[in-house]
Parts: structure tokens; C-alpha cells; sequence
């Protein structure tokens, strides 16, 4: 209710109401600050605990695979002829391998027909086939009866053969390229139900196989002779095997295996070899050390983020001898005190009777600060002694991955500890909001009171002021009176 204030009594009414509705706000408000602050950083703290829990639940999930301890890798000494991969149930072992030939898949030119735009073939029905598969039954006819109209009705269909065109010199072709591989399978094509029209036969792009070329010796005339050179003419024009179907021929240790395609597997249990050019190829079947390592690794890394950031939120550092230590904003908060202990507890916790009974057997120890170290000479030599003790207390029920996952989803599941924790503080920040709204509504009406207040005061100045004024002048308007001022 500010407005012109003062003039009775001369007055600041506006600042001296401020100044009272601050002092009066004041308190309040920096409590509220401070509750507001307080909670925001611990629901900041909240969430980033719950995302470092979350990555160490991740390396536990591998860690408790049983695959991450029965994996195998598969290495080529030279990788130009070959890669391959194994499963779990390869047998560990080296294989001589040599590439003697590669698969490969048909691929055929057929006759040349005038390249001239806007020339048309006749009707009838291509039929392709590949080995004794038949692949496409087309219809030509007028809406498709051009080579590149036949082109795109091929690509069209999709059925295991593309087409192209390619002009040479005896005019343009129609290229056809099988995508199955393996010998026997070359691309044959049949023409039928040929019509009349257009302005090359269809039938000239029947191909039943490669033509053979001519003989000079078979002709009396010899490069010269008339038949001669129109035979030589036909096969130019004939159609063309660009590419022969073949099958992928190699020895494993000196066997011989034949096979459709250049990826090939059941030919070693449980490998599977990619077939790169020809060549001769060592092949080595062995466990993946380095993958468990990595895992036993990750496991500790991802533990160490969690307890580092346990370790800030929830330390106390002492600034100077008069000032208030700083503390971390999770410092005494119960849930995240048992979730330490209760990791801890687990991880000391002797299992089974087996070369691997803690984490100590595997060179993983626990620092000053909490944080595990480790070995890594003797982690490799423990995996590369006893892979299977290792994968028995981290795997299964009763392992180690399995039994930290459990408590640790008391923390992280929806209605868990965690969420609990952060609806209490999120429910703290909603009543401080409320409690902000409440305190402006209160100052606003003090404001208005003390505005009231000061103005009917400043009014009532003014008119005492006003008296006294009017008195003066008739005390000095009477006769007799002599007025101060006039002496």
C-alpha cells in the first residue's frame, strides 16, 4: 500500500516499512535457504550414489556369467587369409589352415542388343535360374520391355540375383550376379512365350552357358574365310561367363574340406572361420584370459567410483581452527552406512573350500581408504592356474556377483532404499516451497498493516501541525499579544 508517505510528519514510511518487514522476514528466510540447500545437494548426492551403484551392478552382472569365464578366442597368425571366432565349447588347440581356392558366385553377361535409347525387346517370360533353383519367372511386355526396364524389375524383385548394364563394344548387356556361392550354382536363363513385336528378339538373351569360342583350324579358309569370321562375329555377340560359380577348398591340418561359402563353420567344433584370400594361416583356439582379467578389473574399478564418492559425500574437512568444518552432504545418513558395511561385510566373507576362497587369492586387496588394489601379476597367474576357481566364487547363487547384486537391489529397486530416501527429501523441498509461499503471504500483509499504520500517523502529523499553525496566527492576530517572531 505504498504511495506518498511523509508529508505530515516528513517521514521515509517507505524505508522504515521495508526495514521492518525485513527484519521481520529475515530469520525466517535464511532458514528456509539453508533447510532448501541442504536437501537439494542431498537429492544431488542421492542420485549420483545410485548411479555409481548401478555401474558396479553392471560389473557384477558380467562378473556372474558363466560365459565370461568359459569364453575363447580365436586368433589367425595372418589375418589377410583368415579371421575366426570361437564359442564356449571350442576346444583349445592350433590348426594349419591353407586356402587353396575361395567361393564365389555366378556371374554372367548376356548378348549384346543395340544400345540405341528407346529400343524395344519383344514379350514373353525371362526365367532365371541358378544351378537347379529357380530364381525368377519375369513377364516383358510393354511396361518393362527395354533392358533397363528389365534391369529394374529384376533389382525389383529380390529374388537372390541384381542385374546391371554394361556397353562394350558389340553393343549393351544385360549383367547378371548371383548372390548364392558354391560350385554347381551358375546362372542359366530360358526365354519364353516370345511375341512379335518389339525391336530385338527377347529370345537372343537365352543363355544355356558360355559359348565356344572358334577354331581358325576347323575353317578351310582360315582367319579369312566368310564362316569363320561370322563365327567369330556370334561369339563376340553371344553371351559371356564373367564369374564361375565355385566352391571354398582349404585343408585343416591336411584335411580337405570343401564348402559353398567363404564363412564356414562345423568344419572345427565351435569355430567359425572367415575366409579372406588364398594362403596359408595359423589358427589358435585358446581360453580368453584377458577378457576375464578385464572383468575381475572393472569389477574393482566400478567398486572404487562407488566408495571414492562415498568416501566425498560423506567426509569432514577441517578448514581452519575458527571456522565450522565443511561436511559432505551425506555425512551421517544411515542408508548409505549400511549399504558400506554390507558391501564390505559380503566381499570378506570366506566361500566354499576352493583355490579361490576370497579376494585376496586373486590379488585384489583393500586399501586405507577403502578402495580395493589389484595384483595384476597375480591375478594372471591365478586365471591362468585356476580359470574354473574363479569362476566358482563369482558365478552361481551362492557367488560372490550374485550375493552383492541381492543386497545392493535393496538400494536401487523402485520403492527401495534409495527412492525412499529421496521422496523423504523431495517431500522436505515441497514443504519449504510451501513454507516460502506462506512467508510472502505473511510479509505482504504486514507490509500493508504497517503502511496503514505509519500513513494514519503521518496523517494525524499532519493535522496537529495544522492546529498549531492556526493557533499561532490568531495568538498573533489578538490585540495586546506581542509575537515572538516580531521582536
Amino acid at each position: 500500500m505504498a504511495g506518498i508517505t511523509g508529508i505530515g510528519s516528513g517521514m521515509d514510511i517507505d524505508a522504515i516499512v521495508k526495514a521492518m518487514v525485513g527484519a521481520e522476514q529475515a530469520p525466517k528466510q535464511g532458514q528456509l535457504s539453508k533447510l532448501e540447500s541442504r536437501t537439494t545437494t542431498q537429492l544431488t548426492n542421492l542420485g549420483q550414489l545410485k548411479g555409481a551403484i548401478s555401474s558396479f551392478q553392471t560389473a557384477l552382472a558380467a562378473l556372474n556369467s558363466p560365459s565370461s569365464f568359459l569364453a575363447r578366442t580365436a586368433s589367425s597368425s595372418d589375418a589377410k587369409v583368415l579371421s575366426a571366432s570361437a564359442s564356449q565349447s571350442a576346444a583349445a588347440g592350433t590348426y594349419q589352415i591353407e586356402v587353396t581356392q575361395l567361393a564365389a558366385s555366378s556371374k554372367v553377361a548376356l548378348a549384346a542388343v543395340p544400345a540405341d535409347e528407346g529400343k524395344t525387346l519383344s514379350s514373353g517370360t525371362l526365367s532365371i535360374k541358378v544351378g537347379s533353383e529357380s530364381m525368377l519367372d519375369l513377364v516383358v511386355d510393354s511396361s518393362n520391355n527395354t533392358l533397363a526396364g528389365i534391369r529394374d524389375a529384376i533389382n525389383k524383385a529380390a529374388a537372390g540375383v541384381s542385374a546391371s548394364i554394361v556397353t562394350d563394344d558389340q553393343g549393351a548387356r544385360l549383367v547378371l550376379t548371383s548372390s548364392k556361392q558354391g560350385a554347381g550354382n551358375d546362372i542359366t536363363v530360358e526365354v519364353s512365350d516370345v511375341g512379335v513385336d518389339g525391336d530385338t528378339a527377347l529370345s537372343q538373351l537365352a543363355f544355356a552357358g558360355a559359348a565356344t569360342e572358334p577354331d581358325v583350324a576347323d575353317y578351310p579358309g582360315g582367319a579369312a574365310d566368310p564362316d569363320y569370321l561370322a563365327a567369330v562375329q556370334a561369339y563376340n555377340e553371344a553371351g559371356k561367363v564373367i564369374g564361375t560359380a565355385q566352391s571354398a577348398k582349404l585343408t585343416v591340418d591336411g584335411l580337405s574340406v570343401t564348402r559353398d561359402s567363404n564363412n564356414i563353420s562345423q568344419v572345427i567344433g565351435g569355430v567359425g572361420i572367415d575366409l579372406k584370400t588364398l594362403g596359408a594361416s595359423t589358427l589358435t583356439v585358446a581360453r580368453d584370459q584377458a577378457g576375464v582379467k578385464a572383468n575381475v578389473q572393472k569389477f574393482a574399478d566400478a567398486y572404487n567410483t562407488m566408495i571414492k564418492f562415498i568416501n566425498s559425500a560423506t567426509k569432514v574437512t577441517v578448514v581452519n581452527d575458527t571456522s565450522a568444518p565443511v561436511t559432505g552432504a551425506l555425512l551421517g545418513d544411515s542408508s548409505v552406512r549400511s549399504l558400506v558395511n554390507m558391501v564390505r561385510n559380503e566381499m570378506v566373507a570366506m566361500q566354499g573350500d576352493g583355490a579361490v576362497r576370497v579376494l585376496a587369492d586373486l590379488g585384489v586387496t583393500t586399501q586405507q581408504d577403502g578402495t580395493l588394489k589389484v595384483d595384476a601379476d597375480r591375478l594372471a597367474k591365478v586365471v591362468t592356474n585356476d580359470s574354473d576357481a574363479i569362476a566358482a566364487y563369482f558365478t552361481g547363487d551362492s557367488g560372490l556377483a550374485a550375493r552383492l547384486a541381492g543386497k545392493l537391489t535393496a538400494y536401487t529397486e523402485g520403492n527401495g532404499i534409495l527412492e525412499q530416501r529421496t521422496e523423504s527429501l523431495q517431500s522436505t523441498l515441497n514443504k519449504v516451497d510451501k513454507q516460502k509461499t506462506e512467508l510472502t503471504t505473511r510479509m505482504t500483509a504486514l507490509s500493508e498493516r504497517l503502511y496503514k499504520q505509519f500513513n494514519a500517523m503521518d496523517a494525524l502529523v499532519g493535522q496537529l501541525k495544522s492546529t498549531s499553525d492556526n493557533l499561532a496566527s490568531l495568538f498573533d492576530s489578538m490585540p495586546g499579544v506581542v509575537s515572538s517572531n516580531k521582536k
